[in-house]
C-alpha cells in the first residue's frame, strides 16, 4: 500500500449513474477524480465522460453492489486520495463503510460545505438534524465523505473543467452473496426532492378529506404535496414517503408553501434549501412566520380555495 496521501480525489458508485454532484464535489478538492464503479457497464461509461479515470469491478451479475465492498476498499486504500466522495443511498453507505474501516477515517455526512485549506480538507457539515453546523479539517489522511442525493454543496471556487476516461476492467472478488428475490413496493413513492413546487401541510388540516384542498393547490401550482410528520406517522392521511422533517425526506424547491403548519424546527430543516417558502397560518405567532418569505395569516380553509382559484385551478 501506498502510505503518501496523493491529490487524487476518488469517487465511490454503486451501480448509479446519476453521480455528477459526487464528481463536482471531488474536483474542488483534486487534481484528478478517479471512479471506482461496482455495478453495470453501462454506469461505468456513463461516468467515464465525466471524470478522469474510471475503474470498473466487471458485471455483478446476480451479486449485490454490498459484495463488492472489500474490492472498492482495497482500490482505495492502495490510491490513499486526499478525498473520497460517495452518496448515501443504501449500496453507496455500504462502500463507504469499507472505505472507511480500511483507511480508518470517519465518514463525514451531512456535507454542505468543501473548501482546501493547504493539504486539508475543510467540511462544513449539518449537524443534530440541520441545527446546528460543525467545521471539520481533515489532515493527514483521505477525508471520506457522504454526499445526500440532491443535496447543494458549496464549492470554493470554480471546479476545474470535467474530464473524460476509458473503462478500465479490474479484477474483482465479490463476497458469496447474491440477490435471490426482487419484491417491488405496491405503494408508488414521491420523489419531492425532484419536485420545483411543494406544498406541504400541518395539524391545522381538520378532515382526512380536507387533503383534497391541498391536493388542488399543488396541482395549480405544477407541484407536489407533502406533509408535516403527524400526518403521515400520526393519523395516516398522508403516506410516510411526503413526510418532510428531520427523520423525514428534505426538499430544496423553488417554492414551498406550508399550510397549517407551525414552523417548528423538526418540520423546517428539511425545508431549510427551498428557494422561497410562503406560510398560510391562522395564529399571527406561529413561528413559522419568522423563516418565511412570505405570510398569509388567515383560516387556510379560506385562503388555499382563494389562492387555487386565482391560479386558475378548481377551487
Amino acid at each position: 500500500m501506498n502510505t503518501a496521501q496523493t491529490a487524487q480525489s476518488w469517487i465511490v458508485v454503486a451501480d448509479d449513474a446519476a453521480a455528477t454532484g459526487l464528481v463536482e464535489v471531488a474536483r474542488t478538492l483534486g487534481t484528478e477524480v478517479v471512479a471506482v464503479v461496482a455495478g453495470r457497464r453501462a454506469v461505468a461509461d456513463a461516468v467515464a465522460g465525466v471524470v478522469d479515470r474510471v475503474l470498473w469491478l466487471g458485471e455483478p451479475g446476480s451479486a449485490p453492489v454490498e459484495a463488492f465492498a472489500p474490492d472498492v476498499a482495497r482500490l482505495v486504500a492502495e490510491a490513499t486520495p486526499r478525498t473520497v466522495v460517495g452518496a448515501t443511498t443504501p449500496g453507496g453507505r455500504a462502500l463507504l463503510g469499507a472505505v472507511s474501516a480500511a483507511l480508518r477515517s470517519p465518514v463525514l455526512a451531512g456535507v454542505e460545505r468543501v473548501e482546501l485549506s493547504g493539504d486539508d480538507v475543510v467540511v462544513t457539515r449539518s449537524v443534530l438534524g440541520g441545527i446546528s453546523q460543525h467545521r471539520t479539517a481533515v489532515s493527514g489522511g483521505p477525508a471520506v465523505l457522504a454526499v445526500d442525493a440532491g443535496a447543494v454543496v458549496v464549492l470554493s471556487g470554480a471546479a476545474p473543467a470535467a474530464g473524460s476516461a476509458p473503462v478500465e476492467e479490474v479484477p474483482a472478488t465479490p463476497l458469496p452473496a447474491q440477490v435471490v428475490e426482487v419484491r417491488p413496493t405496491t405503494v408508488a413513492g414521491v420523489d419531492l426532492g425532484a419536485a420545483r413546487v411543494v406544498v406541504g401541510v400541518g395539524r391545522g388540516l381538520k378532515a382526512r378529506e380536507d387533503v383534497a384542498l391541498i391536493s388542488g393547490l399543488a396541482g395549480a401550482l405544477g407541484g407536489e404535496v407533502a406533509c408535516s410528520r403527524p400526518l403521515a406517522e400520526g393519523v395516516d392521511w398522508l403516506p410516510k414517503d411526503r413526510y418532510i422533517g428531520i427523520s423525514g425526506q428534505r426538499v430544496s424547491p423553488e417554492l414551498y408553501v406550508a399550510v397549517g403548519i407551525s414552523g417548528q424546527l423538526q418540520h423546517m430543516v428539511g425545508v431549510r434549501e427551498a428557494k422561497v417558502i410562503v406560510a398560510v397560518n391562522s395564529d399571527k405567532a406561529a413561528p413559522v412566520f419568522a423563516q418565511c418569505d412570505y405570510g398569509i395569516v388567515g383560516d387556510l380553509y379560506q385562503v388555499v380555495p382563494a389562492l387555487t382559484a386565482a391560479l386558475g385551478g378548481a377551487a
